[in-house]
């Protein structure tokens, strides 16, 4: 269930889906997301359960909406736009994800509270489809590979480039490594040509 435009929203549903998703930000950052239920989220949204099964099926489509929300949020801050550059918009993704990612697990120690499955999950599926729009607006498309597949393999990719970043104690800037991790992933959507000899 992709994050409808919130621009088009009547204020109120976005208000009320504004509150469910900072609740889930904050308890997650009290305990995993396994151990949140949606009477956690109600209460402290401040909002009965009804008003949540009005606007999310289930805590895990609020987990990939508010992931899409804030992602999106941290990409338009870095202008990322699918123009046909795909070098600057791979790279803005990915400094876009490192910012998601430090944001998310703050300055505590990685080792005491890892990552969440159900938020790389969501992470890595809000990414894929960045991509995968940013492919299909290539036309016409000359990979060996479908978009799906090189969205795919994208969307890991630069999640897991991320991941590594803000794991690594004492790390260079995301920036400093940003042309670097791009520079390999241009190659998968344009591979090199083969040569024989």
């Amino acid at each position: 269930m992709a994050s409808p435009d919130p621009t088009t929203l009547d204020p109120r549903i976005r208000r009320t889906r504004l509150l469910l998703q900072k609740a889930l930000v904050k308890l997650m950052r009290k305990k995993s997301f396994d151990e949140i239920s949606v009477q956690d989220l109600t209460e402290e949204a401040t909002l009965n359960r009804a008003t949540f099964y009005a606007h999310y099926p289930d805590k895990f489509v609020l987990l990939k909406c508010t992931t899409g929300t804030r992602l999106n949020a941290l990409l338009e801050e870095r202008g990322v736009t699918f123009d046909g550059t795909c070098h600057s918009a791979l790279r803005r993704m990915f400094l876009g994800v490192c910012d998601y990612l430090a944001e998310m697990l703050g300055r505590k120690n990685h080792k005491d509270r890892p990552l969440d499955p159900h938020m790389e999950s969501a992470i890595i599926e809000v990414v894929r489809s960045m991509s995968l729009e940013g492919l299909k607006q290539q036309h016409p498309w000359h990979g060996s590979m479908s978009r799906e597949m090189v969205a795919t393999i994208l969307s890991w990719a630069l999640y897991g480039a991320a991941k590594e970043w803000v794991l690594t104690p004492q790390r260079r800037s995301a920036e400093g490594i940003a042309d670097g991790v791009v520079d390999l992933l241009v190659t998968v959507i344009h591979p090199p040509a083969l040569t024989h000899s």
